[in-house]
């Protein structure tokens, strides 16, 4: 963050690890965590490490790891949902450090921000758990902390 008088990033302090978030990967470049307010139940967040405001502000490398990372996650998350499919949004207004939603549908009209309610944290540990054991099958065991 540029303005030491601005509130301080919240993804930025749960990549720090100084907020709690059910992380579900994370690599290098990139930590994956699910949404407290999730639109559907296992909806995650692809954020980048670096704190950018908007994935325009990142660097072409950094935006095609995190497309990279989406498009390989969507197959993972249908599956331990057992959604048709995993749709993204992007429009960053909630927390203003690039992100990118992977939330799974089953039809038109269910990526609706509206849709969003607060998880519990037992939601949140059950689908964690579920999402890691399939990320873990069908991408290899990486490490999961932030």
């Amino acid at each position: 963050m540029n303005d030491p008088h601005a509130a301080p990033c919240a993804f930025c302090e749960i990549i720090a690890g100084r907020e709690p978030a059910h992380v579900v990967w994370a690599d290098d470049g990139a930590v994956v965590f699910l949404d407290r307010n999730p639109i559907a139940p296992r909806h995650v967040l692809i954020v980048p490490r670096r704190h950018a405001t908007t994935l325009w502000d990142l660097t072409e490398a950094e935006y095609l790891n995190l497309m990279a990372l989406a498009r390989s996650l969507a197959e993972p998350l249908s599956q331990a949902l057992r959604a048709d499919r995993a749709a993204m949004a992007v429009e960053g207004y909630g927390v203003p450090h690039a992100h990118i939603h992977l939330v799974p549908v089953n039809g038109p009209g269910q990526l609706d921000p509206n849709r969003q309610s607060p998880a519990t944290e037992d939601e949140l540990d059950t689908a964690a758990e579920a999402l890691q054991a399939v990320i873990d099958r069908t991408r290899g065991g990486e490490d999961v902390q932030p």
